[in-house]
């Protein structure tokens, strides 16, 4: 069938939908619906579902690809680049990434692991001397259960309180302090393990850089090294909360120390060029800056860091789909794509309460959620499915037991509807 009669017979059937015609991609294979076990129709929903977006002001615009069994069957845009302007969105649109950044320096740790230069359970303080003695901030408020708990449990390990008993005043006065059921001073307690490589890569580690601000003069030695002097929110490997610090800069930094090369430069060779991943930048030369959305929401509260296009990170996600290769270019080898996308935390993210609620029926592996229960999670996907998303609205993930990568690209953060829904809805075999 040729590309244009292709085009012809997927763009029917879509209805009232505003959303261009189905995008050929430039480097991945396509294929109709039907012939890798998909509804063709049910695929039209998702237009239809983005152009609701669109109509109830949601969103302003984005892009939606869907690829199985290694062939694309979707690939749609809709909306507008520029509201302003009414400029229409293209398939070549640039997306700020923000958080969707964090599987690529999942991707970039673990390749440095397979080549023996990291262990997983190598204390950070290898690479970064600063991480060593470190302590854990401990902020005693009387009112909720469990710190208070922790605090004397880490005051009965230190060598300087043997003997002494919690009810001579010390206790009282160093760490209840006279509160009075309000929250007291912070204390800082040593730490029972070092902070691995393993929980900067969980957000298991407590590392979290609050009050640690980067200056335009800091590198990024000097602005980790500051992070690592400010003290745990909790002890490594207990908890699960979400670390922006850990990943974006730690890292990094130690992909720098390890490698000799900067990350950004680290991740264009060994990530970006093996790819195709043509269009993603961290910093948007001049010549493409017009294919920046320019969103409203975005406008207001500023953006930067790794922007990138639909395509490309289809082809991010298709390499981890197939283990680890993509266009002869193999980055991981299987069993580490398997390790990244398993659970490692056990309960501790289902449990965290992050974002206002528990994230039940979900793991977490290196830097991706990972569906454990799909019903239990109510997220569309198939059992073992990873990915992450972005701040922004940018949200991809791999479905190794459909055969299935979903991406959808927008720029404000509560739109897309019930996208990976609809995508599995229209598996029919």
């Amino acid at each position: 069938m040729s590309s244009v009669l292709f085009l012809i017979v997927l763009g029917c059937g879509s209805g009232s939908t505003s959303a261009e015609p189905m995008h050929l991609p430039k480097k991945m294979p396509i294929a109709s619906a039907e012939s890798v076990g998909m509804s063709t129709i049910g695929l039209h929903r998702i237009d239809e579902m983005m152009q609701e977006q669109i109509d109830a002001g949601r969103i302003q615009g984005g892009a939606t690809i869907v690829a199985r069994r290694g062939k694309v069957v979707h690939f749609s845009t809709y909306g507008e680049m520029d509201v302003d302007t009414g400029r229409t969105m293209e398939p070549e649109a640039l997306y700020i990434m923000a958080s969707s950044e964090k599987p690529v320096v999942g991707v970039a740790t673990l390749m440095l692991v397979e080549e023996g230069l990291i262990d997983l359970n190598d204390p950070v303080s290898k690479f970064i001397p600063e991480f060593a003695n470190q302590q854990v901030a401990f902020a005693n408020d009387l009112s909720k259960g469990g710190v208070e708990k922790e605090s004397k449990k880490a005051w009965r390990k230190n060598k300087d309180n043997q003997g002494i008993g919690e009810k001579d005043g010390r206790w009282d006065d160093e760490y209840k302090g006279k509160s009075k059921g309000k929250q007291a001073a912070q204390h800082l307690l040593p730490i029972d393990t070092p902070v691995t490589i393993h929980h900067l890569l969980t957000h298991t580690s407590g590392v979290n850089g609050r009050g640690v601000y980067q200056t335009k003069e800091d590198s990024p030695e000097t602005y980790v090294a500051k992070v690592a002097k400010a003290p745990l929110m909790f002890q490594p490997g207990t908890r699960w909360v979400y670390s922006n610090v850990a990943v974006h800069h730690v890292l990094p930094r130690v992909i720098e120390v390890v490698s000799g090369t900067p990350y950004y430069a680290f991740v264009q060779e060994r990530v970006f060029d093996p790819l195709a991943m043509n269009n993603t930048y961290f910093q948007v030369p001049n010549d493409k800056t017009s294919n920046v959305i320019l969103a409203n929401d975005l406008k207001k509260k500023g953006g930067g860091g790794l922007m990138s296009t639909a395509e490309d990170f289809l082809h991010f996600e298709q390499m981890l789909l197939n283990g680890g290769e993509l266009f002869g270019q193999r980055l991981l080898r299987p069993e580490t794509v398997l390790m990244m996308g398993t659970n490692k935390v056990g309960d501790l993210f289902a449990n965290s309460g992050e974002g206002g609620k528990a994230q039940k029926g979900m793991g977490f592996g290196y830097t991706v959620a990972v569906t454990l229960d799909p019903i239990a999670a109510g997220n569309g996907r198939g059992i073992g499915a990873f990915g992450w998303g972005g701040a922004a609205g940018t949200v991809t993930w791999s479905d190794p037991k459909n055969e299935l990568v979903g991406v959808l690209m927008l720029q404000q953060p509560r739109g897309g509807g019930d996208f990976a829904s609809i995508v599995s809805e229209a598996i029919i075999e």
